[in-house]
């Protein structure tokens, strides 16, 4: 028999050691806990460097707190402390980590708007805190068949939303596709929060250039502050600069 390794993430702890204890009671299935997002990377790391990958995490969609309206999740790194986290944050973070790893959010009522932010971000499943322990599972092993599991009461809901920011992702992408390559180097540094120093400085110009090209940026994308520059461009599929690389050349290639 086949076991599935899985990892309860909720800073809830009552809620969390009852779902484990009643997953443990499962034949094929084995469960650890995590109260926070960094806690859980942090297991995810370790059971890899192990050789004993988890398969599915159940994580709480109010982990720490709520994603704001309108802003995008920011991923969670295993080196963040144990603050507030949520729920969307830490799938974000999961999934550019640990790919292989399949997740269910765990919601206390349904709202598809936080749904369909939950699937955007990379999750399989979106159940109730207060689904039977059988349809909780159908999920868990559905997910790993590389299934999407939604209450049939938010799919209407879901699809709007998605419907929606697919339209907004492509409008993004068109005013990205008006800046110049210059331009578009500075926004990926903008997303990657530089500051006008230091993007003078990574792209060998002058702060007075730097502040040209981002009011250039701003003004072809209809926005007026940096953040809503940096909210566009992650909606446009936009990623920060790689900050961990050489810098940039004065012909705008990475070094």
């Amino acid at each position: 028999m086949q076991r599935v390794r899985v990892l309860v993430v909720d800073d809830h702890r009552i809620f969390a050691e009852s779902l484990a204890a009643a997953l443990a009671a499962e034949p094929d299935v084995e469960v650890s806990a995590a109260g926070s997002g960094p806690a859980a990377l942090r297991c995810l790391e370790r059971a890899a460097g192990e050789g004993r990958r988890f398969d599915v995490l159940l994580v709480d969609a109010d982990l720490g707190g709520r994603v704001p309206a309108g802003r995008s999740a920011v991923p969670v790194q295993a080196g963040d402390e144990d603050g507030p986290v949520d729920g969307t944050s830490l799938v974000t973070g999961v999934r550019s980590v640990h790919p292989q790893v399949r997740i269910v959010v765990l919601a206390e009522k349904d709202d598809p708007r936080r749904a369909a932010l939950a699937l955007q971000a990379g999750a399989g499943g979106w159940v109730a805190k207060d689904c039977s322990l059988s349809r909780l599972l159908t999920v868990v092993r559905g997910v790993l068949r590389d299934e999407t599991h939604l209450p049939p009461a938010l799919l209407t809901g879901v699809l709007r939303e998605l419907t929606t920011a697919r339209k907004h992702r492509t409008e993004s992408e068109r005013l990205v596709e008006s800046l110049t390559p210059r331009e578009r180097e500075v926004l990926r540094c903008m997303v990657a929060g530089l500051g006008r120093k230091a993007v003078a400085e990574r792209l060998y110009l002058s702060p007075h250039t730097v502040r040209t090209h981002m009011q250039n940026v701003l003004g072809k994308l209809g926005v007026h502050s940096t953040l809503a520059a940096v909210a566009l461009a992650r909606r446009a599929g936009v990623g920060p600069v790689d900050l961990t690389g050489g810098v940039v050349e004065r012909g705008g290639q990475l070094a």
